[in-house]
């Protein structure tokens, strides 16, 4: 047997070869676990003004987005103020939940300034203080003007808000920053008195459940018809509420006290007295949905049967009457959808548009049967004007598309900004226009002169039926009682009913709310 011999040189080059393969496979295992280990960033530490972080300042050192940007977790005052003129900023060009988010921001960059004495900060329509609570003080009160803030008064020339912690609440925040921030004046918020919101905090701690209030003290301008609310902000659903909020006001004073028992950002609103019980709010809320209901029924009845035998008829009064039942389709048929999509932010300003695209819509119409009733009357042998029925159709749907379209261009927000209830006396949602401004001019001022118009036409048929056209003999009582019904028809037809609501002289009725309902229900029937 003959024995197998490996030469020495081979078994070194055998052995060099061995070991050079398992030192690569190590390295690349080495480098491979490397590459799967997440990457570990090194800690960033505590920044102050000239590090403030990439989402806050840009290169030329200003703060932008001051509603999204990171606050570090040091600032100094420098940086606040800067901070201040940014949100100061967004106060005249961005809507209220953006608002208020960069004023959350700028809370939390007060709360992280670093500051030895007590501060008073002012930035155009911004007003804040910074305070180190101290429990041996008992309650704490701070004091403002639309410039400064100081929690004495002597400091404080015509203070104008006056906020007091209760004791329980300034002990348990011994040795921590208190905030106090007021904004003034952002165009946004027409119903809140003098645009004046105010919030407190402190160190960021969620404050609620207080057995003894925070008290917010109010002086406000006259009140004429409308009475106080005391509201705040609700960060979490992005709404105005007062739960846990109460009011006291006397009747005549500019004196408005506010009781919370949390901490938050608090405003008060002016609103209309509301004199409706609960019971009749849900009776006529009954009547209004059941009302449009059957309107819009009957009304898109009516539509339906001009096409099918009507429409060749050369009666142009038929065409004006479906033109307003057209716009009257499209009035009742947003707000009963109104309800259903106010939870729907995308729905809901769709439904805010075409809402008030078609009430502005039907006061259009109803002006243009006025004037198609004129020209019945009064020029019965000379009616005739060329393309009559296209220029009656351009002035009706094209007037208030062209509305519609400029308020959407000069502030898109009086659309954007719906869903809640603001500028209403009670928290009730609804998808519409959220401008005081807009309402007043586009719907109060355009119906103003369609109803005077129409007024003077409503005159006209009147004289005509019971003063100029001759009643024959045994008839009187039967012609009479046709004219009468004739009158309510058109009255309806002209939308005088709607005079209810807008021409109340004061607070409208329980017994005025129900009239109306009524009424323009029936303007589609």
């Amino acid at each position: 047997m003959h024995r197998f011999w490996i030469p020495e040189r081979m078994v070194k080059v055998i052995f060099a070869v061995m070991t050079f393969i398992l030192l690569v496979e190590h390295s690349f295992v080495r480098s491979h676990d490397k590459d799967s280990k997440p990457t570990e960033q090194p800690k960033s530490s505590s920044t102050t003004l000239d590090s403030t972080g990439p989402d806050c300042v840009n290169s030329a050192g200003q703060v932008t987005a001051p509603e999204t940007c990171t606050i570090p977790s040091q600032v100094t005052l420098k940086f606040t103020q800067k901070f201040m003129r940014a949100v100061h900023n967004t106060l005249s060009t961005s809507d209220l939940n953006t608002v208020m988010s960069a004023v959350k921001n700028l809370e939390m960059a007060l709360e992280r300034t670093s500051f030895s004495e007590p501060e008073s900060l002012n930035e155009g329509n911004l007003t804040a203080y910074l305070h180190r609570a101290d429990k041996s003080s008992g309650n704490m009160s701070i004091y403002a003007n639309d410039s400064k803030a100081n929690t004495n008064a002597s400091q404080v020339l015509n203070s104008i808000v006056q906020v007091t912690l209760p004791e329980e609440l300034v002990a348990a925040i011994e040795n921590t920053t208190v905030v106090f921030c007021m904004i003034i004046s952002p165009k946004q918020y027409e119903n809140v008195t003098d645009g004046r919101i105010i919030g407190v905090s402190v160190s960021g701690k969620n404050v609620s459940g207080l057995k003894s209030p925070v008290i917010i003290s109010v002086h406000v301008g006259p009140l004429v018809s409308r009475t106080p609310k005391c509201v705040f902000y609700n960060f979490t659903s992005s709404n105005i509420e007062d739960s846990g909020c109460s009011t006291r006001w006397i009747a005549g004073e500019d004196l408005v006290i506010c009781s919370c028992d949390h901490l938050t950002y608090f405003a008060v609103l002016m609103v209309s007295p509301n004199n409706v019980s609960e019971k009749d709010k849900v009776v006529l809320s009954y009547i209004s949905q059941v009302g449009c209901s059957l309107s819009l029924l009957f009304l898109v009845v009516a539509v339906i049967l001009y096409f099918v035998k009507w429409r060749s008829s050369p009666d142009q009064s038929q065409k004006v009457h479906i033109s307003l039942a057209v716009a009257l389709i499209l009035l009742n048929g947003h707000f009963i959808m109104n309800d259903l999509v106010v939870n729907v932010q995308t729905a809901c300003i769709y439904v805010a548009v075409l809402l008030h695209y078609s009430l502005l819509a039907t006061f259009t119409w109803t002006g243009i049967e006025g004037f198609h009733l004129y020209m019945l009357l009064l020029r019965v042998f000379n009616i005739y004007i060329r393309r009559y029925l296209l220029k009656l159709s351009l002035v009706g749907w094209g007037v208030p598309a062209v509305v519609v379209i400029l308020i959407f261009i000069i502030d898109k927000h009086v659309y954007l900004n719906v869903g809640s209830s603001s500028g209403n006396s009670s928290n009730t949602q609804v998808c519409y226009i959220s401008s005081g401004v807009v309402k007043n001019v586009t719907i109060f001022g355009f119906f103003c002169v369609i109803f005077a118009f129409n007024m003077g036409a409503l005159v006209v048929v009147v004289r005509t039926l019971f003063f100029k056209r001759p009643v024959f003999p045994g008839q009187h009582q039967k012609r009479r009682a046709k004219d009468v019904c004739t009158i309510l028809g058109i009255t309806c037809l002209l939308g005088i009913t709607w005079g209810l609501i807008f021409f109340p002289f004061g607070q409208l009725s329980t017994v005025g709310l129900y009239f109306f309902c009524i009424f323009n229900s029936l303007q589609g029937e």
